[in-house]
């Protein structure tokens, strides 16, 4: 399966970025997402519900970031299983442009994923409809999120302990793309 696309997000790069990389955004974006962590290797454990179909299960996967270049792009990679219902596995290339409107941004996505098991069988015309309906879900989700944090923003800076007990922005950022995506891919 092959997607792509563009967005155009109401907030600058920078904050763009943070959004992208902090997880509870993500995991408030990402359809059927019950859990989003940070793995000892550096990347991320993942829980979601999807339904194609008449294929639902309950995939756990992970997710690492690759090629990460701050603030304007990474690789996402994500491998999942369902038990009985399958696998997903493939990468999703993410990248930040400033938008021509004053304090936009541009996020382009480029998105290679393969399944197998049953999730195979119900036809590529289903999964990839699916794949966009959960695209579009995680983008509105996110962009409520996004304006959520640019309120907080401009409503002050965060307490440095605060600051120093989040996760690092790239390592977040990946895994609400591979959220995203594999919400998009299995959530109806």
């Amino acid at each position: 399966m092959e997607m792509k696309g563009e967005r155009t997000l109401a907030a600058e790069r920078a904050t763009a970025w943070k959004a992208l990389n902090d997880v509870s955004v993500l995991q408030a974006s990402i359809p059927g997402c019950e859990s989003l962590t940070v793995n000892a290797g550096g990347g991320y454990d993942l829980a979601v519900n999807a339904a194609i179909g008449p294929v639902k299960a309950r995939f756990k996967g992970t997710l690492t970031l690759t090629d990460v270049e701050a603030p304007n792009r990474y690789t996402l990679r994500f491998e999942s299983q369902g038990g009985q219902a399958g696998f997903a596995r493939g990468q999703a290339n993410v990248s930040l442009e400033d938008g021509a409107a004053p304090k936009t941004t541009i996020l382009g996505y480029v998105v290679s994923a393969q399944v197998g098991g049953r999730l195979a069988q119900v036809g590529s015309r289903l999964i990839d409809a699916a794949a966009a309906a959960m695209a579009d879900q995680f983008f509105d989700a996110f962009a409520r999120g996004l304006a959520s944090l640019t309120s907080t923003a401009s409503a002050g800076p965060t307490s440095a302990a605060a600051r120093a007990t989040s996760p690092s922005p790239a390592r977040l950022g990946l895994w609400a793309l591979i959220k995203s995506f594999l919400r998009r891919l299995f959530h109806k």
